[in-house]
């Protein structure tokens, strides 16, 4: 059967700013966010991955251009029209001794990166092995305005060696307990269960997954078992090489599907609806032009009716726009696409500069409030 794709394509800076036809709104509210979108394309597309059809229509127009859908395809336009109106449920973290976490999603949050890692592309070897310096640099994050610290202990750039997960575990608990003893709200990034039940052990209250739970046959049920967030990226390859096998006809549309088929393993795994967070995974198994078709395309991924995280802080593409400039100078490139992702509604951002990217964000969102003031309407 044909599939749908209903894709947000021009926004508006406040609600009021465009009126529909009989003072209805003339852009919705995306993903419980705070923009505002206008304009759409419904885009049909074949079964061999051509696109067969794709019509515009604004916002107050839904219904006529959903109407005018082959009748198979009307009540997953339906669908995917819902779920790009759905105010997302804050993240709920518990914790052992009863008390609990909320991570708002009605406001964009900060995830900062922490690699324990002696490899890692950016940071690689500077807190391996060191517990202290790595914990003092979460408590910086933290500090700064991160809702989130992540925290890996396996490099997953591109060539990188896949390493036992005895070793992995002995790099990320010590950091975790720590950060999560002094009341950090943790994400482990493995796509090992064993290393996932050791972090959730020591205090870690969220999985982050870059094969999608798709590496460990077992990742799936223990995520389902915590009860925590998962977070999902999007990833070509099912083995080690996470960067394998990328063949793509639409990558926006192809992520898109992917996306949609791990989500719904995850839901028949047992893992909550409201727990689901998606990643397209930027820079795994793409291709520059890649990258930037996928970031253009983001609006498109809230038709999944999931939270979206997007992770381009310091990423080789910044540098191949930026004359090959090292990944420890691209915070301009780094901060340029986090407020673009925001601009189309991004949940969380995973970041290595997380306090030079909360100043950015919390400028953004002032920028927002502003916005839904209408200075037409003001007195002389």
């Amino acid at each position: 059967m044909p599939k749908l794709y209903i894709q947000p394509l021009t926004f508006a800076p406040s609600p009021q700013a465009v009126e529909g036809p009989d003072d209805m709104p003339g852009a919705i509210r995306l993903a419980g966010t705070m923009c505002y979108a206008r304009d759409f394309a419904l885009i049909v597309r074949s079964n061999a991955g051509d696109v067969q059809s794709r019509q515009i229509f604004a916002a107050p127009d839904v219904a006529a251009a959903l109407a005018r859908l082959p009748d198979p395809l009307i009540e997953d336009g339906e669908r995917q029209w819902s779920n790009l109106r759905m105010a997302h449920p804050a993240l709920e973290l518990s914790f052992a001794d009863g008390t609990g976490r909320t991570i708002r999603l009605d406001q964009p949050q900060v995830m900062g990166i922490l690699n324990v890692t002696p490899d890692s592309f950016s940071d690689g070897g500077t807190f391996d092995d060191d517990v202290a310096t790595a914990v003092s640099r979460g408590v910086d994050m933290l500090e700064a305005g991160a809702a989130i610290i992540d925290i890996g202990g396996e490099s997953t750039r591109p060539g990188a060696t896949t390493i036992w997960e005895g070793d992995e575990i002995r790099r990320v608990i010590p950091a975790v307990e720590r950060l999560a003893n002094g009341g950090a709200a943790v994400s482990i990034d493995t796509r090992k269960a064993a290393v996932m039940e050791a972090a959730l052990e020591a205090g870690a209250r969220i999985i982050n997954d870059v094969s999608g739970l798709q590496y460990d046959p077992r990742s799936a049920q223990v995520a389902a078992d915590s009860g925590c967030p998962v977070i999902i990226m999007h990833a070509p390859g099912k083995g080690d090489d996470l960067h394998a096998g990328a063949k793509y006809q639409n990558i926006a549309l192809d992520v898109f599907d992917a996306l949609r088929d791990r989500r719904d393993a995850a839901l028949k795994a047992g893992v909550k609806r409201d727990n689901i967070v998606l990643d397209p995974g930027i820079g795994f198994g793409k291709s520059v032009a890649e990258n930037l078709a996928l970031i253009n395309a983001l609006p498109l991924f809230h038709a999944l009716g999931q939270p979206l995280l997007l992770g381009v802080s310091r990423k080789r593409f910044i540098g191949a726009l930026s004359n090959e400039a090292p990944a420890d100078r691209r915070l301009g490139g780094s901060l340029a696409v986090a407020t673009m992702a925001l601009d189309m509604g991004v949940h969380i951002l995973r970041v290595h500069d997380a306090a030079e990217t909360v100043q950015a964000m919390r400028v953004w969102r002032g920028l927002r409030d502003g916005a839904l003031t209408d200075f037409s309407q003001l007195a002389p």
